[in-house]
């Protein structure tokens, strides 16, 4: 386990290192600068920031040296607010959207694997039919239709909730959170559902039953070892894109995380912000990808023998 964790780790690094010089000099070539402005700027101005933050140098020059502040731990100042670096930003903000996406991965966990499991329970039934449709509805119904309806039910009807803001947690967290949570919560059901059943009908199954073991032993031994490869599979780009903050979900409810800046940083060309934000996203893709490779190596020893090869 250890040697398969520091091939993937050692794996991990060039993948690393490529989207960030893909991202570096994709957004050097996106039209206009960080300093265009919606009223016109003298050149003389723009001359002067670009020698001042280093952007008139040649494009080669930038990224080496971007590479080597990067080793130093340091991502530069953001070009649209001044005064501030990326570090300061990033360090503010996505704390702001890993409490949210942490209320909403465990809403998702939970509301995903509970009706996951009761649709596999009744896979021809009503009752399976019924919560199949639902968790088809969480796929099809975007967050930019359930947030205004959670907040007209809940805060403007109800009156139990907030309707924008984050100031009182865990309250504040419970609209926005569930509005994050429903679209991952639907696909964990629906891969849950369809896992347990086709196990369910394995061989392997049929031979355990009729060597006596119980059903509770196949169920959890047996079946859900097999069952949950994909679920586990899929929580890992999951959980790092409920993590990362969502631009339509803290735009709604006026939530001040990463998310709403990653967006306003991209349609600024503020170009050390997209370099941060894409950076964070794509470590949390990669740890969260390597955490459930590990995860499923400790359900099914199956995958673990192979990664010792």
């Amino acid at each position: 386990m250890i040697k398969y964790f520091a091939r993937r780790l050692c794996e991990a690094v060039p993948v690393f290192l490529l989207i960030v010089t893909a991202v570096f000099f994709m957004v050097r070539f996106v039209p206009g600068g960080p300093f265009d402005r919606e009223r016109p700027v003298a050149p003389e101005t723009i001359e002067a920031l670009n020698a001042y933050y280093g952007l008139d140098k040649p494009l080669y020059a930038q990224y080496f040296s971007f590479l080597k502040n990067l080793a130093h731990g340091e991502l530069g100042p953001s070009y649209k607010y001044p005064g501030w670096s990326v570090n300061e930003i990033l360090a503010e903000k996505a704390a702001v959207s890993l409490q949210l996406g942490a209320f909403a991965l465990i809403i998702a966990l939970a509301i995903g694997f509970s009706v996951g499991f009761a649709a596999a329970a009744f896979p021809k039934g009503k009752i399976g039919a019924a919560l199949s449709g639902i968790s088809l509805i969480g796929i099809c119904l975007p967050a930019f239709v359930l947030g205004p309806i959670l907040i007209l039910i809940f805060s403007l009807k109800l009156k139990w909730f907030n309707a924008m803001g984050w100031n009182s947690l865990p309250t504040d967290a419970i609209l926005p959170a569930f509005t994050l949570a429903l679209f991952y919560a639907a696909w964990i059901a629906r891969l849950v559902r369809s896992g347990v059943v086709e196990e369910k009908g394995r061989q392997y199954v049929r031979t355990a039953y009729a060597k006596g073991a119980s059903g509770k032993r196949v169920y959890l031994v047996h079946i859900m070892r097999n069952a949950l490869e994909p679920t586990i599979s899929y929580l890992g780009p999951a959980a790092a894109g409920l993590l990362t903050g969502s631009f339509v979900v803290e735009t709604i409810f006026q939530i001040p995380g990463l998310g709403r800046f990653f967006i306003s940083s991209a349609l600024d060309n503020d170009y050390t912000m997209i370099m941060g934000c894409v950076m964070l996203y794509a470590a949390f893709i990669i740890a969260f990808n390597l955490l459930s490779d590990l995860i499923l190596a400790a359900v099914n020893p199956r995958i673990a023998k192979e990664m010792k090869k």
